[in-house]
């Protein structure tokens, strides 16, 4: 397996504090993630943000799309994103239009795996072209003290033997990385334990560190 990727999460209600969080972590990060709450408080300004502030850096809309896949993926990429979400419950064809014109723009779109999905869609998405995948652990589910678990890494194992390459995201530590070791997984996801970490930049280290014991060096 190559070595998954750092991607910092802005959840932010206020671009002002998104772009600061951006600054201080965007050399110590590989991907930066507009958040949905972020993306809904402050809309294609907020993309547009972080291209110019990031301009080396993977850019993701986290839009979680259900419908207007074509149109929407064209103001996001437009604006400066490389990748945008589409939840798991839009419509085949939804996820389709998404998928050709992302490819028209160069980029790709991300399917959000989250409430209700099955395998039989996540072969149906691999079928049109999709490539990534995000395995979502949502805060109601970190909050009641879930954890990662055999039944996540087994439907994981699933998804990454059909061909698709998955970000993982819900609470993720250090501590959980090695947990996936035999999975395929393109990026890890943090948010809170990043930005809100009393000392970010090592936490992020604490991230490459691992990263480094589990996969090695690039």
């Amino acid at each position: 397996m190559s070595r998954p990727l750092l991607q910092l999460a802005l959840d932010h209600t206020a671009l002002d504090a998104a772009l600061n969080d951006a600054a201080l972590l965007q050399d110590s990060v590989d991907i930066v993630e507009a958040g949905t709450i972020l993306c809904l408080s402050e809309g294609l300004s907020a993309i547009k943000a972080l291209r110019a502030q990031c301009p080396e850096k993977i850019i993701v809309a986290d839009w979680k799309v259900a419908d207007a896949g074509e149109t929407l993926v064209q103001q996001a990429l437009g604006a400066g994103a490389n990748w945008m979400t589409l939840i798991c419950a839009a419509p085949l064809a939804t996820v389709e239009k998404g998928h050709q014109q992302a490819q028209r723009l160069g980029g790709e779109i991300q399917i959000e795996l989250f409430g209700n999905w099955t395998f039989d869609d996540a072969r149906a998405w691999h079928d049109i072209g999709v490539r990534q995948a995000i395995y979502h652990r949502g805060r109601d589910a970190q909050a009641s003290g879930q954890r990662w678990g055999e039944d996540d890494l087994a439907r994981l194992k699933t998804l990454s033997d059909i061909g698709l390459e998955l970000s993982v995201t819900g609470g993720i530590t250090p501590d959980d990385l090695p947990l996936f070791r035999d999975i395929n997984v393109k990026a890890f996801i943090a948010g809170r334990a990043l930005a809100n970490a009393p000392q970010p930049l090592l936490a992020a280290r604490a991230f490459h560190q691992r990263l480094t014991d589990v996969w090695g060096n690039r």
